[in-house]
């Protein structure tokens, strides 16, 4: 598949792009509009559902190739060829989901004022494909989301294969002369599938030459830096959750030491299914039973909240000094 044709692809999925920068609007966004419910990040945290851009500033490079991605992993190669301008970025994107959203201006279920208030942006979820870390001018993409008027919450979602970039955002921040110009997110999360290299190679397919080392170096970070920081722990069934595997993962997150741990199942979506079956997606309530079995061996953390229709249970380290919700909403 070339380049021309993954475009078509992710049009047909209603991306919107700049150069390779894009957008999407979620369903829980467009639940959101029509008054059916938020997403948990909202629930959990306070982050706004209803104006959420999700976005990606490398859609089409990962330096993973996971089996459970529901996107089409089997092009994601290489690294980006060119760098897009960050604030040119950010404004044709907030252009393009508001022409993907154009159509609820008009729905029946959507007064004036949701609609109005879905044009804002005030979340940035810079999690939508691709490894955002490989893009070259991230910390400056990050500032100047943080900088933009209305922004309340950025949050970053990375693999954890670029530890040098998680550092030059740390550096970055410590120029800032106040929060708003700081170069770390909102809410920082890396992606666990595993606790050790053998399953953690089998899952990811990483092509990077020493990855797991990388993905330690990553998670050693994660105490350090002064910013909300979660692990996103798939749970796939089958593959990643036997009784040994939840021994090792809850040494492993004792050690790492973040903030939040959210436990979410894998779902069976997108070209996932063409490598995975149904059995390896796990219910709500296996999922949370798995969360329970981790914080029986894991002191330092409690249970903190769940949210069923999106099977994840999340978890909250009892010294956080950071309270969970960022934003208290109606």
């Amino acid at each position: 598949m070339n380049k021309r044709e993954l475009l078509a692809d992710f049009a047909h999925k209603k991306y919107g792009f700049f150069e390779d920068a894009s957008v999407q609007v979620c369903e829980w966004n467009k639940k959101s509009l029509r008054g059916q419910g938020n997403c948990y990040k909202q629930d959990f945290y306070g982050a706004d559902t209803i104006s959420c851009h999700q976005i990606a500033p490398t859609t089409f490079w990962c330096n993973n190739s996971c089996v459970f991605c529901w996107r089409p992993k089997e092009y994601m190669k290489g690294t980006p060829k060119k760098t897009a301008d960050p604030k040119k970025m950010i404004e044709a994107l907030i252009e393009e989901r508001r022409n993907l959203i154009s159509g609820f201006g008009g729905h029946d279920k959507v007064s004036k004022e949701t609609y109005s208030r879905a044009r804002e942006s005030r979340h940035w979820a810079i999690s939508l494909s691709g490894e955002p870390t490989l893009y070259k001018k991230l910390p400056e993409l990050i500032s100047l989301l943080k900088k933009r008027k209305g922004t309340e919450t950025v949050f970053l979602v990375s693999n954890g294969q670029n530890p040098k970039m998680l550092q030059k955002l740390w550096s970055e921040s410590k120029k800032a002369k106040s929060e708003n110009e700081n170069s770390l997110p909102t809410q920082l999360y890396i992606s666990m599938v595993a606790p050790e290299e053998k399953l953690w190679k089998g899952i990811t397919l990483n092509r990077e030459k020493g990855g797991w080392k990388k993905y330690l170096r990553s998670l050693a970070l994660l105490k350090l830096l002064p910013c909300r920081t979660v692990i996103r722990l798939t749970v796939i069934k089958g593959m990643n959750d036997s009784k040994e595997t939840q021994e090792k993962f809850a040494e492993l997150l004792e050690a790492v030491q973040t903030d939040f741990i959210e436990v979410k199942s894998y779902m069976w979506l997108g070209l996932s299914r063409k490598r995975l079956t149904a059995e390896n997606n796990p219910s709500h309530e296996y999922t949370k039973d798995f969360a329970l079995s981790l914080l029986k061996r894991m002191p330092s953390y409690k249970f903190e909240s769940e949210k069923a229709n999106s099977r994840i249970a999340l978890l909250k380290n009892k010294g956080s000094k950071y309270k969970t919700k960022i934003i208290e909403r109606n």
